[in-house]
């Protein structure tokens, strides 16, 4: 992934981390385990990822348009301050992780790897992408990842941020 000067300041104006899950904190495939009830596989350092800058101050949002028991339990686990799932309007849970945050648009960088993220994507600054999403979403972000969903995409995109945000 590379950061240019422009992405550089962009970053420094970030106070908070919104992503999406599945395809994203996931690498897309849902097991089903019985009646009604669905898992995922998280990769741990996507989670340590968000750990890192919950410990310097940076807010965490999941904004994802499943609803499922194993996503709850991983935003809990990982202490996620804004949680928005069945989220089938993602943009319009975006405006109220703004207005509940405190946030203005270009303070939260979203990441999302399909075209139900899009609208997320014209509202805020830096909106980042799995290097294997869809390829609208891959036209449209601000920055592309080397790593895939659910293998350690979000791990890069905290690192950059612990590196040239300014909350660091």
């Amino acid at each position: 992934m590379k950061i240019g000067k422009t992405l550089r300041a962009k970053l420094q104006k970030i106070r908070c981390v919104a992503t999406d899950v599945d395809g994203v904190l996931t690498d897309g495939h849902i097991y089903h385990a019985g009646e009604n009830t669905w898992r995922r596989s998280f990769f741990i350092r996507d989670g340590m990822g968000l750990l890192l800058l919950r410990e310097k101050g940076y807010k965490t949002a999941f904004i994802t348009s499943s609803r499922s028991e194993d996503i709850r339990k991983r935003a809990e686990n990982l202490q996620i301050d804004f949680f928005y799932d069945a989220a089938s309007d993602k943009a319009e849970s975006f405006k109220d992780l703004c207005k509940r945050g405190g946030f203005k648009p270009h303070e939260v960088l979203y990441i999302g790897d399909d075209v139900i993220d899009l609208p997320i994507f014209n509202l805020c600054d830096v909106a980042a992408a799995p290097c294997d999403a869809h390829p609208e979403v891959l036209k449209s972000a601000t920055l592309v990842t080397k790593s895939s969903g659910g293998r350690g995409c979000v791990r890069e995109i905290c690192d950059a941020i612990l590196k040239f945000g300014k909350l660091r």
